[in-house]
C-alpha cells in the first residue's frame, strides 16, 4: 500500500484548543512494500502517527492519501472497505483472555469473512495449519490451543504480532512491538515481522524505542520529536550525532528500555501432528 501526506497534521478531538498538535505539518511519501521504523522520545507524536495512518484520526490539517485515495472523503462503506486493508497492532493487545490462541490469530481473518462465517471461525476453529505455522515463527507453535489468560505478557504480545502474517492486510501498523519482550525474542519478532512483510510485499510501519533494533532490521527510519519531523533516511545515515540531537534531554530513552526477564532459550517447535 502506498501512503502519502500532504501537510497532514493531527489534533486529538478532547485537546484542549491552546496545547500544541499532536503531529505538526509533516509530508511523507512511503512506496507499497518498504519496511520503515519510526523512532523519537515519548511524546514526539509516533503513536498519534500510527493512528492517522490506520484511518483511526482524522487530520486536523492536510491530506492523507491511501493507494490514492483520500479516506476522509469516502463514503462509510468504502472507507471501511479500507480500514479492512490496515492492521493496526497496539502495544498492548487487546486479546479476550478467555479465548484460545488459535481464535485469537484467526480473528486476524474476520475482514474478509461474513457474519456467519466470522462466528463458525471463532467457536469452531478449522484450517490449523497455517495458524500453527504462523505460531511457530514467533516460537508459539505449542500454545495453540492455551487460553490467552494463561500465557505471560511477552507471548500475548507475540501472539497479537503473529496475527499480522494471517491478516488480509497490505499495510501493517504496529506501536511499540518489543515493549514486553527479552532482547532474544525482541530480534526474533523484528526478523519475523519485516521478513514477513518483504514476503508479502506487505507495506510495514512499525514505532521503536528499542534504536539498536530499528537500525539493525529497518532500512529507512524516521525520527520524530514533538510532532515534528526530524528527519527520514536510510538506517546507514543515522549516526550518533543525530540520534544525539533526536533524543536531547531524552538520553535514558536513546539506551533503551532495561529488558526485566533474561532472554529465554528458543525451542524448537512441535508439529501440528504433535500437538493434536
Amino acid at each position: 500500500m502506498r501512503i502519502e501526506l500532504v501537510t497532514a497534521a493531527a489534533r486529538y478531538p478532547d485537546a484542549r484548543a491552546e496545547l500544541p498538535q499532536a503531529l505538526r505539518p509533516l509530508n511523507l511519501h512511503l512506496a507499497a512494500g518498504e519496511q520503515v521504523a519510526v523512532i523519537g522520545p515519548s511524546g514526539a507524536g509516533k503513536t498519534t502517527l500510527l493512528a492517522l495512518l490506520a484511518c483511526a484520526l482524522r487530520p486536523y490539517a492536510g491530506t492523507l492519501w491511501l493507494d490514492g485515495l483520500q479516506p476522509w472523503q469516502l463514503p462509510r462503506r468504502a472507507l471501511q472497505r479500507l480500514r479492512g486493508r490496515l492492521l493496526l497492532v497496539p502495544q498492548v493487545p487487546p486479546l479476550p483472555p478467555r479465548q484460545r490462541v488459535v481464535a485469537a490469530v484467526l480473528a486476524a481473518r474476520l475482514p474478509t469473512m461474513g457474519l456467519l462465517h466470522s462466528l463458525a471461525t471463532l467457536l469452531h476453529p478449522r484450517d490449523l495449519q497455517p495458524v500453527h505455522d504462523a505460531l511457530a515463527r514467533f516460537d508459539l507453535a505449542d500454545k495453540l490451543f492455551e487460553r490467552v489468560d494463561q500465557l505471560s505478557g511477552g507471548e500475548r504480545q507475540r501472539v497479537a504480532l503473529t496475527r499480522t502474517l494471517l491478516a488480509p492486510a497490505s499495510l501493517w501498523l504496529i506501536d511499540e512491538p518489543l515493549s514486553a519482550l527479552d532482547p532474544t525474542r525482541a530480534r526474533q519478532a523484528l526478523a519475523t515481522l519485516v521478513g514477513g512483510a518483504r514476503e508479502r510485499g506487505v507495506t510495514l510501519v512499525a514505532t521503536l524505542h528499542q534504536v539498536d533494533m530499528a537500525l539493525a532490521h529497518f532500512p529507512r527510519i524516521i525520527g520524530l520529536r514533538d510532532g515534528d519531523l526530524a528527519f527520514d533516511l536510510p538506517a546507514a545515515q543515522v549516526g550518533p550525532e543525530r540520534l544525539a540531537r533526536l533524543y536531547a534531554q531524552h538520553e535514558h530513552e536513546l539506551l533503551g528500555a532495561a529488558h526485566a526477564h533474561p532472554a529465554e532459550p528458543l525451542r524448537a517447535a512441535p508439529t501440528l501432528a504433535q500437538r493434536c
